[in-house]
């Protein structure tokens, strides 16, 4: 099956066409890795629902948009969905209120920045490298 069926299909993995360095964000104890990596290196967290039409779109222009490679920032990927224990903890640990799709981005243990629907695609993550 491919990348594409999975992520429309209920799956925690994003489209093949272009592929980024995503790291499924599936644990909650991923979370703790995640606040003790942003020390060194932006991380960055997308919430995507996999039956929201937005959501779809959003992650469409994000991938399509996307130019950096794992070298400059860890980028998560959470099925919110599949994993909602996980997308409430990172609400309450980040401190972010709750919204679908969003992106979270981490430095020093600090949300630095957050957006929601087509806010996300307007956010030049190389303003955080």
């Amino acid at each position: 099956m491919g990348l594409i069926n999975k992520l429309f299909g209920g799956s925690a993995e994003p489209k093949e066409e272009n592929i980024l360095p995503w790291i499924p964000l599936s644990e909650l104890a991923q979370l703790d890795t995640v606040n003790e990596k942003s020390n060194t290196k932006t991380q960055v967290v997308f919430k995507h629902s996999t039956r929201c039409g937005i959501s779809r779109m959003v992650m469409n222009q994000f991938v399509d948009a996307y130019e950096l490679t794992e070298n400059h920032l860890d980028l998560y990927y959470l099925d919110l969905l599949n994993y909602r224990d996980v997308s409430n903890e990172v609400g309450y640990k980040f401190q972010v209120m709750h919204e679908s799709p969003q992106l979270i981005i981490i430095k020093n243990g600090t949300v630095v920045a957050h957006a929601s629907h087509g806010q996300i695609n307007a956010i030049d993550l190389n303003r955080f490298i």
